[in-house]
């Protein structure tokens, strides 16, 4: 899926496939909250292997009352070619070990104090994680992101100006309380004059 093809299921485009995608989404994830992700994919499993299996059994019993020829149905899905190539292969491998070195090389920085500032940051980052894991479950987080991907962009487009004017509002606020807290501060003069 391309960056465009996001851009317009997020921004609903096509209402329809938006909608079933979005409501996938959401049902698949409160389901997973529900009942355990392994009950899940084995009724799945169960639930498609009925359906092929009588299909199949189906085919096979007009063959025999010379109906049909008897050729499996699903023939041009087992015929399709999914194997990688070695260059696909080696790009896939090379990405996904660069992502992983990158990955524990930050973690090595954050973990090991490399930048003191930039370690008591991700501490703190941390430290909020643990009340968030208290109050929500992961799941829940992922539902309610969910949720804001779909509904936050197309509210602030269709509610752009208003929007826009009160965060123009609370960012002057945030500017004057700022400016004013660096005039009580003493080391801010000093550095000023």
């Amino acid at each position: 899926m391309t960056s465009q093809g996001v851009s317009e299921l997020i921004y609903w485009k096509d209402a329809k496939w938006t909608g079933f995608i979005f409501t996938g989404l959401v049902v698949a994830l409160i389901t997973l909250s529900q009942i355990s992700i392994i009950s899940i994919a084995s009724n799945l499993s169960l639930t498609i292997l009925c359906m092929t299996i009588s299909a199949r059994l189906y085919m096979k019993i007009l063959k025999a009352l010379k109906k049909s020829d008897g050729t499996n149905p699903f023939q041009t899905y087992l015929d399709v070619d999914i194997s990688l190539t070695q260059e696909q292969t080696q790009k896939f491998v090379d990405r996904i070990i660069l992502m992983v070195t990158s990955a524990m090389t930050e973690l090595r920085r954050l973990f090991l104090v490399d930048s003191f500032i930039d370690s008591i940051k991700f501490t703190v980052l941390m430290y909020l994680l643990t009340y968030i894991g208290a109050v929500f479950n992961g799941l829940t987080l992922v539902i309610i992101a969910v949720i804001c991907v779909f509904s936050i962009p197309l509210m602030y487009r269709q509610h752009q100006a208003q929007i826009d004017q009160y965060v123009g509002l609370v960012t002057s606020q945030i500017g004057n309380i700022r400016e004013k807290f660096r005039a009580k501060i003493p080391s801010a003069k000093a550095k000023e004059q």
